[in-house]
């Protein structure tokens, strides 16, 4: 029996859902002139001496025009950031959205040294790295061209993005993802496990988050 878009949305796991759905609003608002990109880009100038708060949030909403590079980074964030809250963390959306904050604070502290305006990308491959990670041995096959163990995914994903855009710097944010994504991987899975013998502030949500999502 088919599926209507309306099911299949509602079946996406919770913040993967409103990420997607956010994403899609706003560049569809650009398309149409409704906002321009200016006013959604981050920088601190802009948030913080313009009084500009929104740009801390919007800078990791908007994905670009809506082109094949749009839909190449919200149909990959969309497929393994829905299975990795639907197993990793499976009843546990307040984490999931704890590790997607800490995410874009490390993005937005880093920003200035990357000259990266649109911070979108690259959080949208810290929950492919980590699922990546949370998988190794499984075997992918990438548009099936290429087959490779799910740790390469998202470096090929990377090389993919350059085919796309045909320039380094388009796929610079992606590997600045890459980079968080390990960070965040370290935080929430080695260090806890390695070091400290359970979960630490870095891979469990505040208990204030876990009440408002719902989580206890």
């Amino acid at each position: 029996m088919p599926v209507g878009i309306d099911s299949w949305i509602a079946d996406v796991p919770p913040i993967t859902r409103w990420w997607g759905l956010s994403a899609c609003a706003i560049s569809i608002a650009v398309q149409c002139h409704l906002v321009a990109p200016l006013q959604l880009y981050f920088s601190y100038k802009s948030a913080l001496v313009n009084f500009q708060p929104w740009r801390a949030v919007t800078t990791f909403l908007y994905f670009g025009p809506l082109n094949l590079d749009f839909v190449f980074h919200l149909f990959f964030f969309m497929r393994y950031s829905r299975m990795l809250e639907e197993s990793s963390f499976a009843n546990r959306k307040a984490d999931f959205l704890w590790l997607l904050i800490l995410s874009a604070v490390m993005l937005l502290i880093i920003s200035p040294l990357v000259t990266l305006p649109f911070l979108s990308a690259p959080l949208a491959f810290v929950p492919i790295y980590l699922w990546s990670r949370s998988h190794p041995s499984t075997q992918l096959s990438l548009f099936g061209l290429i087959n490779i163990t799910a740790p390469y995914l998202p470096l090929a994903l990377v090389g993919f993005s350059y085919l796309i855009n045909g320039s380094y710097s388009a796929a610079a944010g992606d590997l600045v993802g890459c980079v968080v994504g390990h960070v965040a991987w370290f935080l929430h899975d080695v260090w806890p496990r390695e070091a400290m013998g359970g979960r630490t502030w870095a891979s469990k949500a505040p208990d204030s988050l876990r009440r408002m999502l719902g989580d206890d």
